[in-house]
């Protein structure tokens, strides 16, 4: 359907949003006296910036439903699709390093960054194209 924005978005930010704050207090509550300093310092890290994205996606969604033209709005989906992807990537990697301490998952961890790097460079060129009108675009491919 044109002109209806999908839902996935604001799901995805809910289901993060929620996962986050249960990892952080699973975090402070059930691994305190489990694991390292460090271990829980990355635990802490991975949560962080699971909620951080999970606000973020929330905004990008709106963003996305607001959009001037129906390219913009494919550019915030890939950048919410991307989000969603580094969350799972860098947190998850980073939930599975402490939780098994198998070093396999820490390679895992900076695709999920890269991911999250290329969603908000996204965000900065379409907040560069926001204002322009849809005849100023260029033409899609």
């Amino acid at each position: 359907m044109e002109g209806v924005a999908p839902r996935w978005p604001r799901a995805g930010a809910a289901l993060l949003g929620f996962s986050g704050v249960a990892a952080g207090a699973f975090g402070a509550h059930g691994l305190r006296d489990l694991v390292t300093l460090e271990q829980l310092n990355t635990w802490n890290t991975a949560a962080d910036y699971q909620l951080l994205h999970a606000i973020a996606l929330l905004g990008l969604a709106t963003w996305q439903q607001s959009a001037l033209s129906s390219r913009l709005q494919s550019w915030l989906l890939l950048a919410c699709g991307l989000m969603i992807a580094g969350v799972l990537l860098f947190s998850g990697s980073l939930y599975l390093l402490v939780l098994t301490n198998m070093s396999a998952f820490g390679p895992i961890t900076p695709l999920g960054g890269l991911a999250l790097l290329v969603a908000w460079s996204i965000l900065f060129g379409c907040a560069l194209v926001k204002g322009r009108s849809v005849t100023t675009l260029p033409p899609s491919p």
